[in-house]
């Protein structure tokens, strides 16, 4: 196929698309670059590969490349709470009028991946998981747009929503403002971290699992279809005391304390069931440990503060 995605130079596109490559796709790369990275550099030498420097907003950029595509996956957004809150009118208008925009041009026949979040599940019920039936709850405008976005998707028919887990990995174009991959930056650099309300839990998902749940996605779309799917794994629903556990088995001089005031400003706290899309034969291939062990070798390369979404 021919599959258009825009963001596709960010930390999910970044991986995503040299693995749509693999696949033997053509890939159609909408992205701004407004992080001045350059993560898809090593892979301009593929001929299946077309970059479009440019905005997920621009309509007249749509109409050029939306017909001439099997599939999109729209992965352009303003990524995370802070950033959402830092710009809400911005961010509405690339979560969720560019989504409008999309199912505008699209066709019947279009295959349409959607990567939202379960972080729309807000506050979830102790001891229970949540699944893709549980009512969405979410707490940041950054999961309310989501979540409205997914809700369009999913109406038109033509689409498939991930609602992924917290993402973690090291990626062409990195993130450090994401739990994991923050904490284990914290523990190999400063060798020390305070938490807040560190009983609050979330689930956990490596990035190129996220890049493998897309493929599996177009793969199986007429049986997928139309649903959503939590994306995540199945062992790692942690609090962060339970990950900071996890990451001390790898750096053993990193310690860390819960403040007795003040509070986190994200309040998500969940577990989450990835049965359904197990069910579909997705099996996740990096562990959580594996990915922490993955991120110590790479802050090593790694002592810069630009790497974040915020």
């Amino acid at each position: 196929m021919r599959i258009l995605v825009t963001g596709g130079a960010g930390y999910i596109g970044s991986i995503l698309v040299p693995t749509l490559l693999r696949e033997g796709h053509e890939v159609v790369v909408v992205d701004s670059f407004m992080f001045s990275q350059t993560p898809l550099l090593e892979h301009l030498v593929e001929g299946r590969l077309e970059i479009v420097r440019g905005d997920a907003r621009d309509v007249s950029l749509l109409e050029k490349w939306v017909p001439r595509c099997d599939a999109l996956i729209p992965l352009a957004c303003l990524t995370g709470a802070p950033l959402c809150a830092k710009d809400p009118v911005a961010a509405r208008s690339v979560i969720v009028d560019a989504v409008k925009e999309l199912l505008h041009l699209t066709r019947a026949d279009h295959k349409i991946v959607y990567p939202t979040t379960n972080s729309g599940y807000g506050i979830g019920e102790h001891g229970i998981h949540c699944t893709e039936e549980t009512p969405l709850r979410p707490i940041s405008l950054y999961g309310q747009l989501k979540a409205e976005a997914e809700s369009l998707l999913l109406d038109s028919g033509r689409a498939i929503s991930l609602r992924l887990a917290t993402a973690f990995g090291a990626s062409p174009r990195m993130r450090l403002d994401l739990l994991v991959n923050d904490f284990t930056y914290r523990a190999v650099v400063d060798r020390f971290i305070v938490l807040f309300e560190a009983g609050f839990k979330r689930n956990f998902i490596h990035v190129r699992d996220i890049a493998r749940a897309f493929v599996h996605s177009l793969e199986k779309f007429d049986e997928m279809c139309g649903q959503a799917f939590n994306v995540g794994l199945d062992d790692a629903n942690l609090d962060k005391d339970e990950l900071c556990r996890a990451i001390q088995r790898h750096v053993p001089e990193f310690v860390w304390t819960e403040a007795a005031i003040g509070e986190d400003p994200d309040k998500r706290n969940y577990i989450v069931s990835n049965e359904k899309l197990g069910k579909t034969g997705f099996r996740p291939s990096m562990s959580l440990d594996a990915g922490i062990a993955e991120l110590v070798r790479a802050f090593q390369i790694i002592r810069r503060s630009q790497y974040s979404n915020v």
